[in-house]
Order: structure tokens, then sequence, then C-alpha cells
């Protein structure tokens, strides 16, 4: 038997890692700055995040949601604290495409419609209604769920204002899109779904599954704004790697036993994880440094983009996106290759910064001084 392979693989094979540092089965030392896809949120092999799985799997790894589970408790107690928002409720998943699928069925649930407005570039995930408000149609599979779906423009705020109405279930967005391209949504944007969402009775889905859990500089990316989305989905870097994923429900949602469920969903070993996240988030001061040195990254790279070398930058904190006027596979392949550098790409034309929260300034600086080199 053979794996089923519908991933394009780098000739690397990674064996261990640290911090930032990872290192292949030839001893190759590679610096990090992807983190698989934004996982790696507190740094590889984390001493306080290996020793709290080694301990909880040494007691229980798993047992299902039919019985009490303190540690999930513990959870959202310190996932409310550290987010500021202790007055939501935590249902807690595998995956960012389970946590938007979960947020859109809770959606439906509380006003009894069908229709979705989701957003040109925006990836929700690969299980059925996440594909279906994801605007892509090379994961869209023959059967789909899209015919409630309403596609807009990104950042267009008259857009949003005469498609939201009385028949809209509702309104799904990232607060800064990662797979379209590290586009960051304004303020005003943000604030135009929130009052036509609260004008036509819309449930406000803030995707964080990617932008969440520090990495834009604030907890969630709309929290440098006043406005409070009714569902938030988050996954990626809130297990460092143990899959883990969830929503954060507002007070205005009823549960009612049986409306959503899960199997492995907040399981022993994944609370223990995701504790262990927020315990270093907090201790070492990860979301104040994401967004100190996503500015420096901003900054440093601020005068190629003025002497036209870089066509755009794009992002908050540590997620950046360095857009070309030219494909960056060649300079993706070099970084990875000749300066032993992950960085990961949006599209053809843009690389996708999106390295551990606790990323330090001379391993950025390796990054700026070999990308300067190229351009």
């Amino acid at each position: 038997m053979k794996t089923f392979n519908v991933y394009p693989v780098y000739d690397i094979t990674p064996v261990k890692a640290a911090g930032s540092k990872l290192w292949d089965d030839k001893g190759v030392e590679y610096l990090d700055l992807y983190g698989g896809h934004a996982v790696i949120s507190i740094g590889h092999s984390h001493p306080h995040y290996v020793k709290a799985i080694q301990e909880q799997v040494g007691k229980l790894g798993f047992y299902s949601n039919s019985v009490k589970m303190p540690l999930q408790d513990e959870l959202a107690l310190k996932l409310g604290e550290l987010s500021g928002l202790p007055d939501y409720s935590l249902f807690l998943a595998n995956s960012g495409a389970e946590a938007n699928e979960n947020a859109l069925k809770l959606a439906s649930f509380q006003n009894g419609r069908k229709n979705i407005i989701a957003f040109s570039k925006g990836f929700h995930g690969r299980t059925s209604a996440a594909v279906a408000v994801t605007d892509n149609p090379k994961i869209q599979a023959p059967i789909n769920f899209s015919e409630h779906v309403t596609i807009l423009p990104f950042n267009d705020v008259e857009a949003v204002k005469a498609a939201i109405n009385g028949d809209t279930c509702a309104v799904i967005m990232e607060g800064i899109q990662g797979v379209g391209g590290v586009n960051v949504a304004t303020e005003e944007f943000q604030k135009a779904i929130r009052d036509a969402c609260d004008e036509h009775g819309a449930v406000y889905i803030h995707d964080s599954v990617q932008c969440g859990y520090g990495r834009s500089g604030d907890f969630f990316s709309f929290q440098d704004t006043d406005i409070k989305p009714d569902i938030i989905s988050m996954a990626k870097g809130m297990g460092n790697g143990f899959p883990v994923g969830g929503i954060l429900i507002s007070p205005k949602f009823e549960a009612k036993f049986g409306m959503l469920g899960t199997t492995f969903g907040g399981n022993h070993l994944a609370c223990a994880a995701a504790i262990a996240v927020l315990d270093v988030l907090k201790s070492e001061n990860l979301i104040v440094n994401a967004k100190v040195l996503g500015d420096y990254v901003l900054e440093s790279l601020k005068p190629l983009e003025e002497a036209g070398k870089i066509k755009e930058l794009r992002g908050k904190g540590l997620m950046i996106g360095i857009e070309l006027d030219y494909p960056i596979k060649e300079i993706r392949e070099k970084l990875i290759f000749e300066d032993k550098i992950f960085v990961g790409a949006s599209g053809t034309n843009t690389l996708r910064l999106l390295p551990s929260l606790g990323v330090q300034k001379d391993e950025l600086d390796r990054f700026i001084d070999a990308l300067k080199g190229y351009l």
C-alpha cells in the first residue's frame, strides 16, 4: 500500500525541531518561518508543552464527552481570560474546518435561515459547508453545498450593505485572509458586517483559524476595534501541532443537547496541549512579541516596497504577505534549499511568513537579509 499523495512535496524529511529550528534526516538545520501552516504558535518542542502532554497521556489520553471533563473547563476559563472574552462559551472540535462547519450549523439553528455570505479569496476548510463558503473552485467537488452561498468582494463595504438582508443566515469572513494572500480586513468593513448583521438578525462568524491565537498582535485580529463577532472559529496555533479546534460563542446563543457533537473534540490530550499553549503565550508575553517583531519585519521591508522591488506588503503581527510582480516559486525554493529557511506561499506571487510567535529578531534578520539578495 502507498499513500494517496495529493500534495506537492519537497524532498526534505524533518525529524527533529526546537523553537524556530528544524533538522532533517541528514542533520541539516533549517529556520522555520512557516510553522506548518501557522500551526506552531509557541515554538517546536517547547518544554512546558512537552511535559504537559507527557504527563496527561500517562494519566488518561482519552475518554468521551459523555462524562465530566475538568480540563475543558480549565481551558475555557484560561481562554476567556487571555482572549478578553470571558462571557463567551467554548465548543471544542478537532480542526479549523470542523470549527467553521459547526459555526455555520449553529448560526442556522439560531435563526432558521439558509443563506450564507462569504468573500472572494476566502478559505474556510475542506469539509462540505466549509468548502461551500470557500472561494476556490479547485477544491469544490461536483457534490457541493454552495447553492445558498453568495460570494462578495472582500473589503467592499457597499456590497455588504446591499447583500445582507432578512434572508441571510450568517456572514463568514477571515480577519486576515491566509491562503488568499494575507489580505487584512479593514475596520470599516468589519463594522459594516457587524451593523448589517445586527439590523437583519444575521450571525457574524469571524474565522480566526489562521489569524487568531495572538498571531495578529492581538489575541484575535478584530480586537484592535470595538467590534465583537457572534461566533469565532479557531484551530491552527491552538494546539501547537496537536489537532484541536473550536468555536467561541457569544452569550446570545442557547446550548441545547444534541445540536452539536464530536467524538474526539475536547479530549484530554487536546485540552492539555491547548492549556499549555495558553500558559506559554501568557508567561512569555508572546502576543506582544508577535506585534513588535511583525511591525519590525514590515518596517524593514518597506524601503523595498517603496523602491518597487516588492509590489505590496500586507499583514499584521506575525502574519505577513510579501507580494511580488512575478511568481515567487524560484525565490521560495532558493530560500528553502540554499538559505535553509522555510517560508510559505499564497497563490503564485506572494511569500507568506507565519513563524512561531516566539521567533527572535536575529532569526527574522536572517530572512530579511536573504530576501534582499534575491530582489
